[in-house]
């Protein structure tokens, strides 16, 4: 059997960790998305989500529960020009950025367009 057998079935540290996001506040940008799975690269890439984000609103909830620890404003923009098709899942990002809200105090969504 190959020596490197764990790589193959197991992830390494790096794609297991959230990547460092410096800028304060986090800016979320939507501008110019018009595809559900564009929406879900953004949001995984914009929060320097680890690699293993599975692109659907649960895998959403569990990385945020854990997102950060210390004060974190997270600025949303690009929200008025998504097709309509993607409406609902502005909804949905809302309702896990209001759980993640209600359970963590210390992560603030704001909605700037």
């Amino acid at each position: 059997m190959d020596g490197n057998w764990k790589s193959k079935w197991y992830e390494s540290e790096e794609e297991k960790a959230f990547k460092v996001i410096p800028e304060h506040p986090i800016k979320l940008d939507f501008t110019g998305c018009n595809r559900i799975m564009q929406f879900h690269e953004i949001l995984k890439e914009q929060l320097g989500l680890p690699e293993y984000y599975g692109k659907n609103w649960d895998a959403l909830w569990d990385l945020m529960r854990d997102y950060r620890s210390y004060s974190t404003i997270i600025e949303i923009y690009g929200l008025n020009d998504l097709p309509k098709e993607l409406q609902p899942a502005v909804e949905n990002m809302f309702d896990v950025f209001d759980d993640v809200h209600q359970d963590t105090p210390h992560i603030e969504f704001i909605r700037v367009s």
